[in-house]
């Protein structure tokens, strides 16, 4: 494309146009662009403003060879830009006493993170890690603001056996969702098969003698980088369960933030659960069977 001379205010609109689809510069007026649908329209409507504006612009496609194409694909490689925004996410910290400037921050951090995956016309592990720590600072931001939702507590996990925390009590807030409902179904399933459960309306409520677990003040909740379901893996020494944890993947990307492929899936099965299940005793069958049956197809070779 071309543009004449004199018409700065037209250059630098449509030039701002290539920028904002992440096009590839060729040379001096020559831009690429990986097609698409999507990228062919964009091309053509900034070809038809060149020649509203006196230009000239031609919209090519290029067969490449094996080599051109390595070559062209590298020339959209963002692993520079996902590690500048990597970085930033390192320093930011979603517990920042000012809350309103924190916000402010974390939304700008996700718009720079939409802007980047629109132009990633091959993306890679750098989007997905970048993907996961904006959801983490999300989500921690997010419970800072939810007073029932438990804070990470600093730390380890304890380390204790199945044995003594048999035929108890344990209780956790009412109306479960995925780390109460997986932290449950676990308890009765690998830790203590004769457990009571007691669903709070309050975390204050939990009676002097229950287990709590996922809220502030409770024996189990979450520590450190985990979530309740896998600092209970942690405590009864159930993490050498290849299966578990996947299942633990899931609750954590679920709860806090974090990439696991099935994720999005249970968590569409869980919400048409509880559209027809308002009985947490109910739910937490029901819900504790589909979790059986991913337990059964990871555990199968």
């Amino acid at each position: 494309m071309t543009l004449p001379t004199q018409n700065a205010t037209a250059r630098m609109r449509i030039w701002r146009g290539l920028k904002g689809l992440g096009c590839a510069a060729l040379r001096d007026g020559a831009w690429l662009l990986p097609e698409t649908a999507t990228t062919r329209q964009a091309l053509e409507a900034l070809a038809n403003e060149t020649h509203a504006e006196s230009g000239t612009a031609w919209l090519l496609r290029v067969d490449a060879d094996e080599s051109q194409s390595a070559a062209f694909r590298g020339m959209f490689d963002r692993t520079a830009e996902y590690a500048g925004l990597l970085a930033d996410l390192s320093h930011f910290d979603p517990l920042a006493e000012k809350t309103a400037i924190t916000l402010k921050t974390l939304k700008t951090l996700r718009r720079r993170y939409e802007t980047l995956a629109d132009q990633d016309y091959f993306p890679g592990t750098a989007k997905l890690e970048a993907e996961a720590r904006l959801r983490t600072a999300e989500a921690t931001l997010q419970a800072r603001h939810a007073p029932n939702e438990p804070h990470v507590q600093s730390g380890q996990p304890e380390h204790l056996a199945a044995a003594n925390f048999q035929k108890q009590a344990w209780a956790t807030r009412q109306d479960l969702w995925v780390d109460r409902l997986a932290s449950a179904w676990l308890i009765q399933r690998f830790i203590d098969r004769k457990a009571r459960f007691v669903w709070l309306k309050h975390p204050k409520d939990c009676p002097a003698n229950a287990l709590g677990f996922d809220f502030d003040g409770a024996r189990f909740t979450h520590v450190g980088y985990r979530v309740t379901f896998e600092t209970l893996l942690a405590s009864f020494g159930l993490e050498s369960d290849s299966a578990l944890m996947r299942i633990g993947a899931i609750v954590h990307a679920l709860d806090v933030g974090g990439d696991a492929p099935e994720a999005a899936g249970f968590e569409m099965l869980l919400k048409g659960l509880k559209t027809r299940i308002q009985d947490d005793n109910v739910l937490l069958k029901q819900g504790g069977q589909m979790l059986d049956d991913l337990y059964a197809v990871f555990t199968t070779p």
